[in-house]
This record gives C-alpha cells, sequence and structure tokens, in this order.
C-alpha cells in the first residue's frame, strides 16, 4: 500500500479512538467514518496488479510454436495469433474484403491441433486473435475500409465465428493501424462486433492495440468512450515510442494512456524486433517493479514471439518471473 493510503487508514484510526472517549462524539459521525474506510478499502481493492502476460505470434513465419515459449504456471498467459486480415492477396492486386477476414498467420506451426495441444497441457494458457496489423503482402498497409457498417459487422462475425470455432480460440484483439474511414464507423464497426462476440459466447475477452498517433487515437479513443465496456485489456504499444525512452518518461507515457483509457486495464509492453520505446537494458522492468509498487501493474505484454526465438525468450522469462512474485 502507498504512503497517502496508509496516512489516510492512521487518520481515520486516530479520530475514531479519540472521538470514542469524547462525550461529544455521536454514532452517525462513528459510521461516516466507519464508511469512509470501508470505502478506501473498496478503491483499494479495486487497484491491483494482474499476473498476466501476453504476447503476438506467427505474423513473421520463424516457425515459432507455442511450446517454444516458457511457461509459468502462476501467471495467466495469451498468445495472440498474428493475424486474422479481412483482405485477399488471391487477385494481381491486394485489396480488402469489407469484413471477411482470413487467417494470415504462420499456420503450418500455429494449427488448430497445436492449440489443443499447449491448452490441454497448459490450463493457464489462452489462445486469442489479433484482427488487421500493419502490413500484409510484402509491407503493404492494411487499412480498415468497410463498404457499410451493417455489411461489415455482417461479414466479421460470420468470418470470425468460423475462425474460433476451428481453431477453438478464447479471446480477440483489435490490431488496426490504418484507416479509409472516419472514427465513428471504426467505432460502430468494431463495438457491434465485440458486442454480438461476447453475447454470443463467441470469445470471452477482448483487447484493443493503439499506440501514440494521432489518427490512431482519435479512433480508438472514439471505441473506447462508446464501447470500454465491451473491452477487458488495452495492449498500449509503449514500443512505438521513440529510441531511448528513460523510465521517467515511460512513466509519464503510462499515466496519460491510462488516462486516455481511464478504466481500463492498460497493459506495458515491449518490443524484441528493435523497436523503440523503454528497453530492458534502460530499464523496462525497473518501471514494471515501479508500477507494481504502486499496484498499476496490468499485466505485461510482448512483441513479438517470432522475433524473440532466436534469442532464446529472455525477456519473456523475466516477465513471467516478475508477474508470478505479485501478490
Amino acid at each position: 500500500m502507498n504512503n497517502n493510503y496508509d496516512s489516510f487508514i492512521n487518520t481515520i484510526a486516530q479520530t475514531i479512538t479519540c472521538s470514542s472517549s469524547s462525550v461529544t462524539m455521536d454514532s452517525s459521525k462513528t459510521l461516516l467514518l466507519l464508511a469512509l474506510l470501508i470505502t478506501s478499502l473498496s478503491v483499494q481493492s479495486a487497484s491491483a496488479n494482474l499476473k498476466l502476460f501476453r504476447e503476438y505470434i506467427g505474423a513473421e513465419d520463424k516457425g515459432v510454436t507455442f511450446s517454444d515459449i516458457p511457461i509459468n504456471p502462476e501467471v495467466e498467459v495469451h498468445f495472440i495469433l498474428s493475424f486474422a486480415i479481412d483482405y485477399t492477396t488471391s487477385s494481381s492486386s491486394v485489396s480488402p474484403t469489407d469484413g471477411n477476414f482470413k487467417v494470415y498467420w504462420d499456420t503450418e506451426n500455429l494449427s488448430p491441433s497445436h492449440v489443443s495441444f499447449i491448452k490441454a497441457r497448459h490450463p493457464n494458457v489462452k489462445i486469442a486473435m489479433s484482427l488487421g496489423g500493419d502490413t500484409i503482402s510484402k509491407d503493404k498497409p492494411v487499412y480498415f475500409q468497410p463498404i457499410s457498417v451493417k455489411s461489415w459487422v455482417r461479414n466479421a462475425i460470420k468470418s470470425i465465428t468460423k475462425i474460433v470455432e476451428e481453431y477453438d480460440l478464447d479471446g480477440i484483439d483489435i490490431d488496426y493501424e490504418h484507416f479509409n474511414a472516419d472514427e465513428d464507423t471504426f467505432a460502430e464497426c468494431i463495438g457491434q462486433l465485440l458486442f454480438h462476440l461476447k453475447q454470443g459466447r463467441v470469445v470471452s475477452f477482448a483487447s484493443i492495440a493503439p499506440y501514440e498517433n494521432s489518427t490512431v487515437q482519435l479512433h480508438y479513443s472514439t471505441l473506447w468512450r462508446k464501447y470500454s465496456h465491451l473491452i477487458d485489456y488495452v495492449n498500449f504499444q509503449f514500443y512505438a515510442y521513440d529510441k531511448g525512452t528513460t523510465v521517467p518518461q515511460f512513466m509519464k507515457y503510462f499515466e496519460t494512456q491510462s488516462s486516455n483509457y481511464g478504466g481500463g486495464k492498460v497493459l506495458v509492453s515491449l518490443g524484441t524486433d528493435g523497436s523503440g520505446g523503454l528497453s530492458p537494458e534502460k530499464g523496462f522492468f525497473d518501471a514494471c517493479n515501479m508500477l507494481k509498487e504502486l499496484n498499476k501493474l496490468n499485466g505485461i505484454f510482448i512483441w513479438s514471439a517470432d522475433d524473440s526465438k532466436s534469442a532464446g525468450f529472455p525477456y519473456e522469462k523475466e516477465s513471467l518471473n516478475l508477474l508470478a512474485s505479485l501478490n
């Protein structure tokens, strides 16, 4: 618990002690003080660290499979298959398909049988899939480009449900990064999709993966404002900040994004692909421990298992050990 919390509790305790010996202290004041104490305890319990580790996997066809990655039984682990995309590459030009999603991750090493095996072996593991991503087919941007809200949602529900059932998936992640639609259209398409998937118990959890960019934030903040009650986690891409980010800067960024996505479980993140943000060498895990002490460590996610494979997953191991140590 933090010092402000301890000071608050001590103040209430001293007030109750002193007042109990005073003939002027009435029962209503005592009840009020007790109510304040209970409220404070409720606030503290609502702000808690989460033993949650998440990692994107399969986007770069590097032969990585679930069994390669270390797993700690004391931590909830989400592997996020990357990506399912509503694009076609079968014609002469790559083009969007209005919500008709296809699997574009490494299906040879991340097949339905691989999913079944890892979930049977590790009950603490859940598997999700991410929609969209940055690029497709030799670095061509993936655009969110629906024909209409109605047609996109209809097609997305059908195609995503089919993939979820084939792979026995548990959750969904939204990672569109380029847009040929306004923010309200994006919010309605994604929000209605999440509503139907959760209402129909197709998936049990959902996350979004924004980063610090004015267009990206406009679209995701609009979605958050309208449909935050359907979003369980915010996989904020802190590795999209500049290389050389310091611990104080990272802590400030975390507070800013926690405010932007108020009430949400904002996870911290690092990239193992040489991207930016706060690196482990510059204090990423120091920052995690600081958030741990503040009861604000909502989990850690890494981009990506594909990039971590050659080094033997050292940061995955350190992340899991840190998370396992949480009370």
